[in-house]
């Protein structure tokens, strides 16, 4: 099976709308066997107000990527040392949307001087992580709008060995 070519783009602040469609999709639909109806619903509120969820996007590097030029995922890279959020619509998962977009972040922070990335991952996205190099460092527990939901800390460390230094 080939896979379509996924493109990457900035975010611009009109995408805050469907980026929060895609994430509340994502949550709803591609997390409903690690997390109750109650869990999810709390989850994907985080978007109902789009102006705050666009305010979040802006406030990080956040990628978008797209199909056919249409957005089918995104991702953000909060202070250059951690994956904030990543999520694919569930239409497009299991495409190299979600490995293209954690490459390009991980070339990102690389350029800009990261040894290492985290993410806390959750249930669902734990597999996707370890596959791509992250190791599981502690379990946690987070409320959303009353419910609380289990996710993981993971980390990855970039490239090689630091560089060094070079005295005369």
């Amino acid at each position: 099976m080939t896979l379509p070519t996924v493109t990457l783009r900035p975010y611009l602040p009109e995408d805050a709308p469907l980026l929060g469609a895609i994430f509340q999709a994502a949550v709803m639909v591609l997390t409903e066997e690690d997390y109750s109806d109650d869990q999810r619903e709390a989850w994907a509120a985080a978007a109902d107000d789009v102006d705050t969820f666009g305010e979040k996007l802006a406030a990080h590097l956040t990628l978008i990527a797209a199909i056919d030029g249409d957005p089918a995922g995104f991702a953000t890279l909060k202070e250059n040392r951690m994956v904030e959020m990543l999520y694919v619509h569930p239409d497009c998962a299991g495409m190299g949307v979600g490995t293209a977009l954690l490459d390009a972040l991980e070339k990102l922070a690389g350029a800009r001087g990261a040894q290492e990335l985290s993410v806390d991952a959750s249930e669902t996205a734990l597999l996707f992580f370890e596959k791509r190099g992250y190791t599981p460092e502690r379990r946690n527990t987070v409320m959303r709008n009353g419910e609380f939901l289990s996710n993981t800390t993971m980390s990855k460390r970039l490239g090689g060995e630091p560089a060094r230094k070079v005295t005369s």
